[in-house]
């Protein structure tokens, strides 16, 4: 039984704390890849980090949402109020559900590209697009989601169903029928559909490690996207004052070498990152080749 599994670090650019996380747990080899808020306050940070580090593996989480009270990012593009796209502050909104009731799809199309081309310009080799708070799955942006990702060349994180995607928390109201047509074609498009995605357990516990060890052995066979949170103590604290424990502890346990131990020593499981899925897309367009081959 062969699990393979991206081992990803979401909300780079939020924190500095994420960020130095992310490049800490890459250079063990417990995290395999990790995904950029342009809008957020340490963008640049991350795109130093690439600049100096080149074997990085960083997409763009796209950011359709502002969700930290106190800490808010507006976006890139500056729509106007008839977009929808913004609150009386204009910033973005703090939920999903406020986002799919207000914001126009192109002014969200028009956001994504806006992220994408700014990652690209600071020397970001992104390597895929995936998604924040779930907010381009949702049925109003997801034909956009694929739509640009293919444009750009760019692996997106999918999954074939609502039921085996890991935050439908923030997707109230969406119906498998409601998923279903994006799924279909990003699949048509060439593009890897990950057979689950799993997101961080946002609930204490008190041993962060045993969980994450149930995490990986839970796992069936097939091709997961875990949507993690790895974050270093100091500022997330303040920030996050809800989930900090969380993300700290996560660190905490993937930073452990007794941790990267167990995960290098689980029979039948692979750890991949992004960078080859892109250049697997990459190689099927050239050879004119649509979807990606079966499943062995």
């Amino acid at each position: 039984m062969i699990r393979k599994v991206v081992v990803h670090t979401d909300d780079l650019g939020m924190t500095h704390g994420a960020n130095a996380a992310f490049a800490e747990l890459s250079a063990l080899g417990t995290v395999t890849a990790g995904s950029v808020m342009v809008p957020c306050p340490w963008f640049a940070e991350v795109a130093a980090m690439a600049a100096a580090d080149p074997s990085l593996d960083i997409g763009v989480h796209l950011t359709l949402t502002s969700e930290v009270p106190g800490c808010r990012w507006r976006p890139l593009t500056r729509p106007p109020a008839s977009a929808g796209l913004t609150d009386d502050l204009g910033f973005l909104h703090p939920d999903v559900p406020t986002l799919r009731a207000r914001a126009h799809p192109e002014a969200a199309e028009a956001e994504m590209r806006a992220q994408i081309d700014l990652a690209l310009a600071a020397g970001i080799d992104v390597t895929h697009v995936d998604d924040h708070m779930g907010a381009v799955l949702a049925p109003e942006f997801a034909d956009a989601y694929v739509r640009v990702a293919a444009e750009y060349g760019l692996p997106l994180v999918m999954c074939p169903s609502l039921s085996t995607y890991g935050g439908p928390h923030n997707l109230a109201g969406v119906t498998e029928a409601d998923f279903a047509p994006a799924a279909e074609a990003a699949r048509l498009s060439g593009q890897t559909i990950f057979d689950r995605i799993v997101e961080t357990e946002w609930s204490d516990c008190a041993d962060h490690a045993a969980r994450c060890r149930d995490l990986f052995l839970g796992l069936p066979a097939g091709l997961t996207y875990l949507a993690l949170h790895h974050t270093m103590p100091g500022g997330i604290e303040a920030m996050d004052r809800r989930f900090h424990r969380i993300r700290i502890a996560e660190y905490e346990v993937f930073r452990s070498g007794a941790f990267a131990a167990w995960l290098r020593d689980r029979p039948g499981l692979e750890l991949v990152g992004m960078r080859p899925f892109r250049d697997a897309l990459a190689a099927r367009r050239a050879d004119g080749r649509r979807a990606p081959p079966a499943p062995a």
